[in-house]
């Protein structure tokens, strides 16, 4: 005597083979069903980032400016910016890297280095390794100015590419790029004015840094926008067409989200 089991079978359709849809919203959405979310939140790392670099610059660039200092002002400010304004905004650069953000990354590591790199020089000058130059805020130091002449031009691009992010973060980082491109043009030619101009452009990039920072930091702690940012929304594209369709899940979810 045989018996004959009835078995059901379920076939798991593959992308290729879905009907009804386009072929590329099939595939993605084929992908987004059967893919598993490992989740790792992360809050917005920029918020330290750009206070971080808020009071470093603020203090420096007060004395740029002409606000307050002597000749040794420096070297009290070099602890604060090297802790702060570097070690933590560089901090804050690789949590965005874990964020996804490359704007971040590349904005708060590099000012971070440099904030490091300033501090380092001080406590040099401050511990008579190296000899203070006469009149080091005000005068001619072309070995100065070589360092905000990258950074004004890597700046720029950040500034440009926040286009694509919000006007305030866009705002941040032009007033930064061109504060950079002052100093770099007053420490290489000698000129004081372009100097103290490049000062005054660097504390109004800290105004629109401490109100990006704070937007984020508000909008994190409340849930909604409190402060907007002037974002856009804008596609990656090549002439019409969009690079990748990135396989991303509800924005609700944390941890899966794409930048801050």
């Amino acid at each position: 005597m045989s018996t004959v089991s009835n078995i059901s079978t379920t076939r798991v359709q593959q992308p290729h083979e879905q009907n009804g849809r386009g072929e590329e919203e099939a595939e993605y959405g084929w992908w987004r069903d059967r893919s598993r979310v490992v989740i790792s939140p992360v809050s917005s790392p920029s918020a330290m980032g750009l206070f971080a670099f808020s009071a470093a610059t603020l203090i420096v660039a007060g004395d740029l400016a002409g606000w307050y200092g002597t000749s040794h002002t420096m070297i009290y400010f070099a602890p604060f910016a090297l802790a702060f304004g570097g070690i933590g905004q560089f901090l804050a650069g690789m949590w965005s890297y874990k964020a996804r953000d490359t704007i971040a990354t590349v904005a708060h590591t590099m000012w971070g280095s440099f904030w490091i790199g300033f501090g380092i020089l001080w406590l040099m000058i401050g511990g008579k390794a190296l000899a203070v130059p006469a009149g080091a805020a005000t005068t001619h130091v072309t070995a100065l100015g070589m360092w905000f002449v990258i950074l004004a031009l890597l700046t720029m691009f950040c500034a440009f590419a926040a286009i694509a992010k919000n006007i305030a973060l866009f705002t941040t980082l032009g007033l930064l790029a061109t504060g950079s491109a002052l100093l770099a043009a007053g420490y290489i030619g000698g000129y004081h004015a372009t100097i103290v101009a490049g000062g005054w452009v660097l504390v109004a990039s800290v105004g629109a840094a401490i109100y990006t920072g704070a937007s984020l930091m508000f909008a994190d702690a409340y849930g909604r926008t409190i402060l907007p940012a002037g974002k856009f929304k804008k596609d990656a594209n090549i002439p019409g067409r969009v690079i990748v369709h990135p396989i991303e899940y509800p924005g609700g979810m944390p941890g899966v989200r794409v930048g801050q």
